[in-house]
């Protein structure tokens, strides 16, 4: 079912906006011009949708679990948000985990993003695919799968590794801890991907699925956006991977460096990896050229 921006807003109903600027600015990754016309337009409607979604997830654990006669051990809906790199994706995972625990029956939210799940650089180096990181085979599947798949089974918390895209690695000896939440969203380019054959995909443990789409054209001038903006802000700092785009390289060549690294990198992996993924996804949010979201594609079964 396809419905555009004004048919997708309306359904938003009753559900209040409580957010501020202020908390949206925390919200937004760099350079997403996201704003508080579009949380309302987009955001609360999905919010509301979602709200539906868990109550009567809920309802069908319940009568399974009445039915085994086991004992009443809620475990969390799970949530999987995907899309190129530079699309909006982590700022849509943010909102989603800021308006979903104002809802009074789930309250405790957590956000895992799959670059946790990279390898360390050290590990791409030595296989030979430093210059695949953030294709399928960078990412430590089984860990990932794991992970969801512990917490989906109740477990009460687990601790999981941290990647840092200041330093573009994986922190040695720091992790995350995640307590069950009511609702886990895991966000990330490849968190539809199909599994081998004869194993379990990441997106089998998911109640719901969500892909932020738009053209490729837009997302590179997006990330290219986003990656000049970073160089005169996060790339200044001297921890930076990239800390040399900042103080070495012109401007010009920073440009040429993000454009190969689209090129060779972004762009083959949404072409061949990430945009066969839409399909899965539960719902597709299309965006235009300005960033908004112009129509809502919903799978209704």
């Amino acid at each position: 079912m396809e419905l555009d921006r004004q048919a997708w807003a309306e359904l938003r109903a009753a559900t209040p906006l409580s957010l501020t600027e202020a908390e949206l600015e925390k919200l937004r990754g760099t350079a997403d011009p996201t704003s508080l016309d579009e949380v309302r337009d987009i955001y609360l409607p999905l919010s509301r949708l979602l709200n539906l979604y868990v109550k009567a997830t809920r309802q069908r654990h319940a009568a399974v679990r009445d039915f085994l006669g086991e004992s009443d051990r809620p475990t969390p809906f799970v949530i999987g948000v995907a899309g190129s790199v530079a699309v909006g994706k982590s700022t849509t995972a943010r909102l989603l985990r800021t308006l979903l625990s104002q809802w009074p029956d789930h309250p405790h939210v957590e956000l895992v993003s799959t670059d946790n799940f990279l390898y360390p650089n050290a590990v791409l180096e030595e296989r030979g695919i430093m210059n695949r990181k953030g294709f399928p085979e960078s990412y430590d599947r089984r860990a990932l799968l794991r992970f969801v798949s512990e917490m989906k089974a109740g477990a009460d918390k687990m601790e999981i590794p941290v990647y840092s895209h200041l330093a573009y690695d994986i922190l040695p000896g720091e992790t995350q801890i995640v307590h069950r939440p009511d609702i886990l969203i895991v966000e990330g380019i490849n968190v539809l991907q199909p599994p081998p054959p004869g194993r379990l995909a990441l997106a089998d443990f998911f109640d719901f699925s969500l892909y932020v789409d738009a053209r490729v054209e837009h997302i590179r001038s997006w990330y290219l956006n986003r990656f000049l903006e970073l160089r005169r802000t996060a790339f200044e700092d001297p921890r930076s991977y990239f800390h040399a785009m900042a103080t070495s390289a012109s401007e010009e060549e920073a440009k040429e460096f993000a454009m190969h690294t689209w090129h060779t990198i972004n762009e083959v992996n949404l072409v061949e990896n990430i945009i066969p993924t839409r399909p899965r996804a539960t719902l597709v949010l299309f965006k235009g050229e300005d960033h908004r979201v112009r129509r809502v594609r919903l799978r209704k079964t």
